[in-house]
């Protein structure tokens, strides 16, 4: 039997089936090598370093996530953004650490230039300035972005499962501190309507600020 065949594909696609198991941390190139059952250094000729693949793992997420894109974005530009932050969360969703794979990599290809010329379109088309439109994306996808880190710290992971983080103990830990031992509920619990209650304000914002005259 030969030497097993890898390309880059392979290696980023297996990377991300094994970061459901063992997260960031635990994703090594040696640890990708052996699932692959390859020598580590086989890697090497695919990826210079950890960073290299990451950045090919995060490009894999946007290629599937613009694989799923089957609907037009809303005429309404509110609706648009808000609809984009919705789908990344969701795909971002499907990872363990997915977020934190995500955030601060380099894409390795053109993937992202098409979906992010019609988002800035839309947003052009319904008003904002160029720069504007720019600056609108940037703050809802930064915003979509650090919310996931935080959502995926403190559990529980859709992508990995778990109980999540112990509020009442954290309260307990608080009672001197009534007011933040309550927000806990509040910031840390039911992640779905905290999304989207931080999103509307995002988006109202982004109007209220960088959007078209009334």
């Amino acid at each position: 039997m030969g030497p097993t065949k890898i390309d880059r594909a392979k290696v980023a696609d297996t990377a991300l089936r094994l970061l459901n198991e063992v997260g960031l941390e635990g994703l090594t190139l040696r640890a990708i090598a052996k699932e692959l059952d390859v020598k580590a250094p086989a890697l090497y000729w695919h990826f210079k370093d950890k960073q290299a693949l990451l950045d090919e793992m995060a490009t894999e997420m946007l290629r599937r996530m613009n694989a799923d894109l089957t609907e037009r974005p809303a005429a309404d530009w509110r609706e648009a953004l808000a609809g984009a932050m919705r789908g990344l969360r969701a795909h971002l969703l499907r990872y363990r650490d997915g977020a934190k794979v995500y955030s601060g990599t380099h894409f390795t290809d053109m993937s992202y230039a098409a979906p992010m010329e019609a988002h800035l379109r839309g947003l052009t088309d319904a008003g904002f300035t160029p720069a504007g439109a720019a600056r609108a994306w940037l703050t809802a996808y930064s915003y979509t972005i650090g919310y996931v880190i935080e959502e995926q710290a403190m559990g529980p992971d859709p992508a990995q499962g778990g109980p999540g983080y112990d509020l009442a103990a954290r309260a307990e830990r608080l009672t001197d501190h009534p007011l933040a031992a309550e927000a806990g509920f509040e910031l840390f619990a039911h992640h779905d309507e905290g999304f989207e209650t931080g999103l509307a304000a995002v988006v109202a914002g982004v109007g209220a600020v960088l959007g078209p005259p009334a």
